[in-house]
C-alpha cells in the first residue's frame, strides 16, 4: 500500500515517542522554538492574504474564511516535514505509550512543559519582530482584522473557548496522524491540509496559533490585556487542546489498535 494502516500509524507514533525521549532537552527546546515560529508563519500568512480581502469578506464571508484557512496549514506542514516540536501534536503522541505502560504518566508533562514554553517564545518572536516591528500589517485591512480577531478570541466564555479548543486539536492531531500514514511528502501535505484548513475556516481555537494572533493584536493596539490573553483564551484553549489530542485521538486510537482485549 502507498500509506500506513491505522494500526501501523500507532506503531510509528510509539517509535517517534521513544525517539523524542532520547532527545536532549536543549534540542527539544530548539525544535519547539521552530515549531512555534512555523505555526506563527502560517498564521501570519493567513492574515496577510485571507485577512486582507475586505470586498470578499463583506460580500462572501464563507469564501474569505476558506481562503484564510487554505494558507494557514503552511505552519503544520513545516512542522511535520521539515521537523519541529509542537505542543498540540504531542498531546496525542504520548497517549498510546502511557496507556500501554511503556512510559511514565509524568513524561508527557515534562516534555509538554518544555515544548509549550518553546512554542510560546517562537510564536512571540514572529509576532513582535516580523508582524509588528517590520510594520507589515500597519494601516492595512489585515491590521484591522488582526485586532478584531484578538478582541473576539478573548470575549467568549471560558467553557465555549475550551470546547472550541477540544474540536480544534481533535482535527490537528488527526492531521498529524494522517501525516504519519503517508509514505511521501505529497501524501503528508494532503493529509495535513484538509483538517487544518477546516478547523481554521470553522473558527476553532489552537493555543500555539493564538500565541501569535492575540499578541499581534495587542502590539497593534487592540483593546486586549495580557491578563485576558492568558486567562480568558490561552488557559481554556490549552486545556481543550490537551483533551482533544490526548483523549479523542491518542487514547481513542490506542484503544482501537493497541489495547489488548
Amino acid at each position: 500500500m502507498s500509506y500506513h494502516t491505522p494500526q501501523q500509524i500507532v506503531e510509528k507514533i510509539n517509535i517517534a515517542t521513544a525517539n523524542r525521549l532520547k532527545t536532549p532537552i536543549s534540542k527539544t527546546f530548539v525544535a519547539a522554538l521552530l515549531g512555534g515560529a512555523y505555526i506563527a508563519f502560517g498564521s501570519f500568512l493567513a492574515l496577510i492574504i485571507g485577512g486582507n480581502l475586505p470586498g470578499i469578506q463583506a460580500e462572501n464571508i464563507g469564501l474569505q474564511k476558506l481562503i484564510f484557512g487554505s494558507v494557514f496549514p503552511l505552519g503544520l506542514m513545516l512542522v511535520a516535514i521539515a521537523g519541529a516540536e509542537l505542543f498540540t501534536g504531542n498531546t496525542a503522541y504520548f497517549a498510546p505509550s502511557v496507556l500501554s505502560g511503556k512510559i511514565s504518566p509524568l513524561t508527557p508533562f515534562k516534555n509538554g512543559s518544555i515544548v509549550y514554553i518553546g512554542n510560546f517564545i517562537g510564536a512571540i518572536i514572529v509576532s513582535w519582530l516580523f508582524a509588528y516591528y517590520t510594520g507589515m500589517l500597519k494601516d492595512s485591512y489585515a491590521m484591522q482584522n488582526a485586532i478584531a480577531i484578538g478582541e473576539y478570541k478573548v470575549s467568549k466564555p471560558f467553557l465555549i473557548t475550551l470546547v472550541k479548543g477540544i474540536v480544534c486539536n481533535w482535527m490537528v492531531a488527526l492531521a498529524m496522524w494522517m501525516a504519519y500514514a503517508a509514505k511521501d511528502i505529497s501524501g503528508k501535505i494532503i493529509g495535513i491540509w484538509f483538517p487544518i484548513m477546516a478547523f481554521v475556516a470553522m473558527g476553532f481555537e489552537h493555543c500555539v496559533a493564538n500565541m501569535f494572533f492575540i499578541p499581534t493584536a495587542i502590539f497593534y493596539g487592540a483593546d486586549v490585556t495580557w491578563y485576558q490573553f492568558f486567562i480568558h483564551n490561552l488557559l481554556p484553549v490549552t486545556i481543550g487542546n490537551i483533551i482533544g489530542g490526548g483523549l479523542l485521538v491518542g487514547t481513542a486510537y490506542w484503544y482501537l489498535y493497541e489495547k489488548k482485549d
